[in-house]
């Protein structure tokens, strides 16, 4: 199998090209700044992670801006700092600042010119269209929980991007899903028989982070430590090396 036997990229952004972790630890940091004792990266990130996943599953309706408001209240009531409904807003609102990646917007800008981009993305569409202004380029599908009704890992937002691409001429032979997150997009993508890229950005670090543990491994059939390997390697597989 080579980066070349695909024709459509899609990707999971969040982790995968957006910083999110970086993002969530600064808005979550009122919370952590008030604590008694200081509570480690992973630890904020795993327990985001726990409160997340429920009400993903509790309210997958729910757009992730409203989602997230709600999020940072239930970390709030565990760790016990009192917030009020606006600082439980403010934070929903602030996917839009999270951070890309130093090296995604050049990866994305080369892939490109080799494949359709499409997004697959657990957020909703305001939020998605700030964070697209930092990767500066445009994909040529968008689907997000807000359009679908629920969040991966659920089967129906992979069975939607599946309708959809094959609308658009792509069929599932043709699509690389790739993605950070086991949980959320390499596991379901083994469900459905996709292909995926692991672009694991965690690579120096312990655990899943914000992303829930998925159990057992899944399969993947590229591994990637950032979105410039990636590129690299397509650019390496071209020249036939």
């Amino acid at each position: 199998m080579k980066l070349g036997d695909f024709k459509a990229l899609t990707f999971d952004v969040y982790g995968t090209l957006i910083d999110w972790e970086s993002g969530m630890v600064a808005g979550l940091r009122p919370l952590t700044d008030r604590l008694p004792q200081e509570v480690s990266r992973n630890a904020v990130l795993e327990t985001h992670a726990r409160q997340e996943s429920a009400q993903q599953a509790q309210t997958p309706g729910r757009k992730y801006s409203e989602l997230l408001a709600t999020v940072y209240r239930r970390i709030a009531e565990e760790w016990g700092p009192s917030v009020t409904w606006d600082d439980c807003r403010r934070y929903g609102e602030s996917v839009g600042n999270w951070p890309a990646f130093p090296d995604s917007a050049e990866a994305l800008a080369y892939l490109k010119q080799h494949y359709k981009l499409v997004v697959l993305s657990n957020v909703d569409n305001r939020s998605f269209a700030a964070s697209n202004e930092r990767l500066g380029v445009a994909f040529d599908a968008v689907y997000t929980a807000e359009d679908i009704g629920s969040y991966k890992p659920h089967d129906g937002n992979f069975e939607y991007m599946l309708r959809n691409l094959r609308s658009l001429g792509v069929e599932k032979a043709d699509i690389l899903h790739t993605a950070e997150s086991m949980f959320h997009d390499h596991k379901p993508a083994n469900r459905h028989g996709l292909a995926s890229a692991w672009i694991y950005r965690r690579h120096s670090d312990e655990g899943f982070g914000a992303t829930m543990h998925p159990g057992e491994t899944p399969r993947y059939d590229f591994r990637f430590n950032s979105m410039a390997d990636m590129a690299a390697a397509h650019q390496a597989e071209r020249r036939g090396l």
